[in-house]
């Protein structure tokens, strides 16, 4: 499958060469040209949003997600996972342990495992990112909420 090998390189990029931006660019762009072309992977659909999973294999998942403008995550954490977050579009308010910042397209950030974090939209247009989850169990149950807008467990 096409999507595969771009994709493997994407995840190495990240835990092997970060100063290497310019290709960090080229394979974002190459991600988001894949999931335009593949609309029959599955969306779920959120609160706050929806997410498709693009990818997953064993020790990491790829997501696209998307924020509706003024809406946001829970306040959570992972412990069996990190995530690495790339925005495509839109503004993305990120908490990550006791820090926030904002981020724009081709910014992102890293969430370490068992840190409590928060994504946000305070933009007026939707907020696209792709999340790279790394960690030996991957599943949607490894989320503990602290706080959730919607009054989701």
């Amino acid at each position: 499958m096409l999507l595969y090998k771009p994709l493997k390189h994407f995840y190495l990029k990240l835990e092997l060469q970060q100063n290497d931006f310019e290709r960090f660019q080229q394979v974002i762009s190459m991600v988001v040209t894949q999931v335009s072309k593949n609309k029959a992977d599955v969306s779920e659909t959120r609160p706050w949003g929806t997410f498709t999973t693009l990818e997953e294999a064993s020790g990491y998942k790829i997501k696209r997600i998307e924020v509706e403008p003024g809406h946001r995550l829970s306040l959570q954490m992972h412990h069996h996972r990190s995530e690495h977050w790339i925005v495509v579009s839109g503004t993305a308010k990120v908490t990550c342990g006791d820090e926030q910042r904002i981020l724009g397209a081709n910014e992102s950030t890293y969430v370490p495992q068992c840190t409590a974090h928060r994504l946000e939209n305070p933009g007026v247009i939707k907020l696209i990112l792709i999340e790279v989850q790394n960690g030996e169990y991957l599943g949607e149950d490894d989320i503990i909420r602290f706080q959730d807008d919607y009054s989701r467990k």
